[in-house]
């Protein structure tokens, strides 16, 4: 593509509609944001001089100009995600300094601030809706914990500290990125690939391809494994190669803590950063200022449920490793009784496969991703009669692989429209799963007419692609991902609220935020969804019913572990931000060593760097949030509970529970709190009982 582009017709300035991602290349990012943040730093100044204190002459005008500034650099961020380049990242370390620049201006605004208030405090208040009332409370609370109270110097160092904040969370994104892509482990004898399924030999044998190795095969080789999941976790699950596994573990958990990729010096001013913004805004720590805009009314009381949770997980996860010693010693191990790190997977697997006679692989045929997208968009019509159709070819997309689809309601009017990026690609690609805006559901004036315009989401996945002329084989584990992430979509696309603001995920407290994600997943295991999705993709056979049986039987394998590992995380996560003090005796690292003895039951290794590769709390936006996982857990699995109290072996019920549950959860997106949702759906506060009862961990 040239160079030379006249900035009128570059595509990051239309401002509107979908993405024409044909059309995008890195060297337009610079001068189409030189010229849109001018245009925007216009508009606000113009909005300052003639403001009004009602809902159309402040809110919808401010809605306009956000609106203008997300679309083209959600775009970028987007790309940053999923088509990561050097000329790309060049690009976007040039302009994110100003867009950062200008968002702070936005949010100081004193002007737009006293303008909120005024209008919080005057006659018109009572006419507005519950939507309206709650973003213009958000809209002032935002502003003060953008810094609008601070003047002269406090002022300038809050800025300073949000360019540089901004900084460091890119440079660690792109450190785990790049440090993930820089190992490889090249495998070229028998003897080394012993115990490894075939599509891991397949997958590696095509990333041997794409590294030169043009003639390597699943059954000769040269394979290539890499630290990416879909070829690592199978890789630890099966290699009988207990020095490869070794290997292969210490290269997972030392990524990006040493050398130029080394993000502990990233972490230490993160954190020394992120505690003095809280001091300038008036808050004591980091965590307060975090919990300030979240469901959670405080720090004690996240750490009460964590608490709770772990009290109730702890002895079982304690179980689980005696257990698996003790199986691994009766198979003659020699590591028995003393696993390391590099065994769990390993021997979790083989105790799995006896104790419900399957293994992981052996359901991959069963999971093509065509028959699993079949079972979501049916389960989606069941529960809240929408109809999911492909729509490939009517929107540009980034990647060959990547698919659209279109979402319909009971009359076949199309409501709200998504794209999916399935397939890892560990080039470009950053790993995990995700789900993201693409377009906000809204209603427009153009030309004196009012219409609405319907959302888009971004649905991007990591799973395992299709290999030799087969489909994608998922593992059940990715198909729990897929719809994990179709929950988050269908909360931004089924919204029925107008104002882009509240609309969908938007105005939606963080820690509420993953309630209709994590709910979906509990269908997975549901009779009628299962069996309308696995489906072996080559003979069309049904998944056998043992299966399914075992299934059900494993579900709740190593519960108490799986349950421990996040709450690991999350209270690490909250100690950062609540009383760990950077340049003091301790680093971050010690704190994690620390809170392993009551939150691990097998100890990290003293090279662990998991904290240098933690980047949803270091460049995701969980920063003391990932309890938000668990609280919204709570939420989730109490939904799924008002579906299996009513009765889930009945058809009519689980439409009516559907629908309550589309027009409350769903549909009311960030218009009122979400206490005040989940009791409408409910009829009650949530309980801890349903999540400890999914997880078998009630009697604890």
């Amino acid at each position: 593509m040239s160079v030379n582009i006249t900035i009128s017709q570059n595509p990051l300035l239309k401002g509107y509609g979908l993405p024409p991602f044909f059309d995008i290349s890195p060297e337009q990012v610079v001068p189409a944001f030189k010229q849109l943040l001018a245009e925007l730093d216009t508009s606000l100044a113009s909005l300052e001089t003639k403001i009004e204190t009602n809902w159309s002459g402040l809110v919808e005008p401010l809605e306009y100009l956000t609106e203008r500034l997300n679309w083209s650099w959600g775009i970028v961020n987007h790309l940053m995600g999923v088509k990561n380049s050097p000329e790309l990242r060049e690009a976007y370390e040039a302009v994110q300094p100003d867009v950062v620049q200008f968002v702070n201006k936005l949010g100081q605004s004193q002007v737009i601030y006293n303008a909120f208030k005024t209008l919080r405090q005057s006659d018109t208040w009572a006419t507005l809706d519950s939507a309206q009332q709650r973003i213009i409370e958000a809209a002032i609370r935002d502003a003060e914990l953008s810094g609008v109270g601070l003047q002269g110097e406090a002022k300038e160092r809050y800025n300073a500290i949000q360019m540089e904040l901004a900084e460091l969370s890119t440079k660690f994104s792109n450190h785990i990125l790049d440090a993930t892509k820089a190992f490889s482990l090249t495998l070229t004898t028998i003897a080394e690939i012993d115990g490894l399924p075939p599509s891991l030999l397949s997958l590696a044998a095509q990333a041997a391809r794409s590294e030169g190795a043009e003639n390597a095969t699943p059954e000769n080789g040269p394979w290539r494994i890499t630290l990416d999941v879909p070829s690592y976790s199978p890789f630890m699950q099966h290699s009988t190669r207990r020095d490869l596994r070794e290997q292969l573990y210490k290269a997972f958990i030392t990524r990006a803590s040493s050398g130029k990729l080394d993000n502990n010096p990233l972490i230490e001013r993160t954190l020394e950063l992120r505690q003095e913004l809280a001091n300038l805004l008036g808050f004591k720590t980091f965590a307060e200022l975090s919990l300030a805009s979240k469901m959670a009314p405080n720090v004690e009381a996240a750490e009460a449920l964590l608490e709770e949770l772990r009290r109730a997980s702890y002895d079982a996860a304690v179980k689980d490793l005696e257990e698996l010693k003790a199986f691994a010693a009766k198979k003659g191990a020699a590591e028995g009784n003393d696993l390391k790190h590099w065994d769990i997977s390993f021997w979790a697997e083989r105790q799995r496969e006896e104790k419900f006679a399957f293994t992981a692989e052996e359901l991959r045929p069963y999971f093509p991703l065509p028959q699993v997208l079949d079972g979501l968009f049916g389960l989606a019509k069941r529960l809240f009669a929408v109809t999911v159709t492909i729509a490939d070819g009517q929107a540009p997309v980034w990647h060959e692989d990547v698919r659209y689809f279109q979402i319909a309601d009971e009359t076949g009017n199309p409501i709200a429209y998504f794209y999916l990026d399935a397939y890892s690609r560990p080039a470009e690609k950053r790993g995990g799963a995700w789900m993201d805006t693409c377009i906000n559901r809204g209603k427009i004036k153009a030309q004196g007419v009012t219409h609405t315009r319907l959302p888009v989401a971004y649905l991007v996945c990591n799973q395992t692609p299709p290999v030799d002329g087969k489909p994608s084989l998922m593992t059940f584990n990715e198909v729990e991902t897929l719809f994990h992430e179709f929950g988050h979509g269908l909360h931004h696309m089924l919204t029925k609220v107008d104002y882009s603001s509240a609309a969908g995920i938007n105005n939606v407290e963080w820690d509420a935020v993953e309630l209709p994600s994590q709910f979906m997943e509990n269908w997975c295991y549901e009779r009628p969804t299962l069996f309308g999705m696995a489906k072996h993709y080559e003979t069309g056979e049904m998944l056998p019913e043992h299966y399914y049986q075992k299934l059900l039987a494993a579900k709740n394998y190593m519960s108490g572990s799986g349950m421990l590992r996040q709450l690991h995380f999350s209270m690490l996560d909250l100690e950062l931000h609540y009383r760990y003090r950077p340049g003091g005796n301790e680093t971050a690292k010690h704190v994690r060593d620390r809170l392993a003895k009551t939150t691990t039951v097998l100890l990290p290794l003293p090279e662990d760097a998991f904290l240098c590769a933690f980047g949803h709390i270091f460049a995701g936006g969980y920063a003391a949030g990932y309890y938000s996982y668990k609280w919204a857990e709570v939420l989730s699995a109490d939904a799924f509970a008002a579906f299996e109290e009513a009765g889930i072996e009945d058809e009519q019920v689980i439409k009516a529970t559907g629908k309550r549950y589309r027009d409350t959860v769903l549909a009311l997106g960030g218009s009122k709190h979400p206490m005040e949702v989940f009791k409408s759906f409910r009829g009650r506060e949530p309980s801890t009982a349903a999540l400890l009862k999914h997880n078998a961990l009630a009697a604890a």
